[in-house]
């Protein structure tokens, strides 16, 4: 099954203090490495979203065939300096099934309990 997942975060005053070109440096030194490693499992397109809502600054829409990579790569997320002393704070995470009842309904006609 294809999984979608919203990932919603904000960024901190404190990412906010620093200079457009300290975040690209601590974004292409913590959070690209990340992604990158996870690449050929978890795909990832960013949104920026403070224009238009007061809950979270950011999100980003992943699409993964591996729970366990998506877990690990919010894991690795974790451990960067970004998260860790504060740039940044995750909030919701909503997961849904790329045409779930689809594959239902494929696995009924097949045979209950499939």
């Amino acid at each position: 099954m294809k999984y979608g997942i919203v990932l919603t975060y904000t960024v901190t005053p404190r990412w906010l203090a620093l200079s457009r070109e300290e975040r690209n440096a601590m974004r292409a030194a913590h959070l690209e490495p990340v992604f990158a490693a996870y690449a050929d499992r978890v795909q990832a397109r960013f949104f920026d979203a403070e224009a238009f809502s007061g809950h979270f600054s950011d999100f980003v829409v992943l699409e993964t065939e591996d729970l366990g990579a998506y877990y690990f790569l919010v894991e690795g997320l974790r451990d960067t300096p970004v998260i860790s002393e504060g740039y940044l704070t995750f909030g919701e995470i909503f997961l849904g099934v790329e045409d779930g009842f689809h594959r239902y309904e494929q696995a009924q006609a097949e045979g209950p309990g499939r």
